[in-house]
């Protein structure tokens, strides 16, 4: 990364082509019909909005920046369900595309696409390179535009980003596995003499979270993103998410001048009205 740059975005779990993911008011299909959002995804939409037209130029002081895609872009054909929007994946893509490409050209090409679930985005995440092939995203090494993970240098300080880490049943326990992480890639880092990160970036919870440990550089920093996605029905029967409401967000990386700092937008939605009788 240019030393220029000192602003990273990162957004995950769009999950595009699901009728309880991310999607513009109304969508084409293959077929010549349109698909109309409901009227809680139009409730995300404005979210979706008011992330780019008003958080991030504010939070960035109108710097250029870095987008991070961080996995779950697209929703797939999955676990028999009947949510998709369409089980063409061709109409998944393009709705995909509809929401990311304002977003490429406003961090002027500076996109990265990391692979998330298998599930989501097809096997060796082959959906999501397809998209990120279009949108241009910016190739790995291996040429692919969108990749496992992704390490960047910003300034003296270094990145790591990777879609999954572990879950947990139990809202008490929910800083566990984000500390762990972090404490784990140092330990992986020191094995072998490689420079250990700075600040790690996970994703695939669908709930933000923030730990913080203290360094000889400041501080070491995990977190994990928000999501872009409805409460599914697979969430109404787990532990923990059975109870919670979906949140919606993304965070900035900055580098200051002595250090990193995050700062994060997470949004939630009311949960369902009480009923008189």
């Amino acid at each position: 990364m240019s030393n220029k740059i000192r602003n990273i975005i990162v957004v995950s779990d769009t999950h595009c082509g699901c009728r309880l993911g991310l999607c513009p008011p109304s969508v084409q299909l293959d077929d010549g019909g349109t698909y109309e959002a409901s009227a809680t995804q139009g409730k995300v939409w404005s979210m979706w909005e008011e992330f780019w037209g008003e958080w991030v130029p504010h939070v960035t002081r109108g710097e250029p920046f870095v987008v991070v895609a961080n996995g779950d872009i697209i929703d797939g054909v999955h676990h028999q369900s009947t949510t998709p929007i369409s089980h063409n994946l061709q109409d998944q893509r393009r709705i995909c595309r509809t929401v990311f490409e304002p977003i490429r050209d406003v961090c002027e090409g500076r996109l990265y696409i990391i692979r998330g679930t298998e599930a989501h985005g097809g096997k060796s995440g082959s959906d999501e390179e397809t998209v990120a092939d279009v949108l241009g995203a910016i190739p790995n090494e291996q040429g692919q535009h969108a990749r496992w993970d992704l390490w960047l240098s910003v300034g003296n300080r270094l990145i790591h980003f990777l879609h999954h880490i572990g879950t947990t049943g139990s809202n008490a326990y929910e800083g566990t596995a984000i500390g762990k992480e972090l404490v784990e890639e140092y330990a992986e880092a020191g094995r072998w003499g490689r420079g250990r990160p700075d600040c790690i970036v996970r994703s695939h919870r669908h709930r933000h979270m923030e730990v913080r440990i203290p360094t000889n550089m400041g501080y070491g920093i995990s977190f994990v993103t928000a999501a872009w996605q409805l409460k599914t029905p697979f969430l109404w029967k787990g532990a923990g998410s059975r109870l919670s409401e979906p949140q919606f967000g993304g965070s900035l990386i900055r580098l200051g001048d002595e250090d990193l700092y995050t700062r994060h937008r997470t949004w939630s939605i009311d949960r369902s009205q009480a009923e008189e009788i």
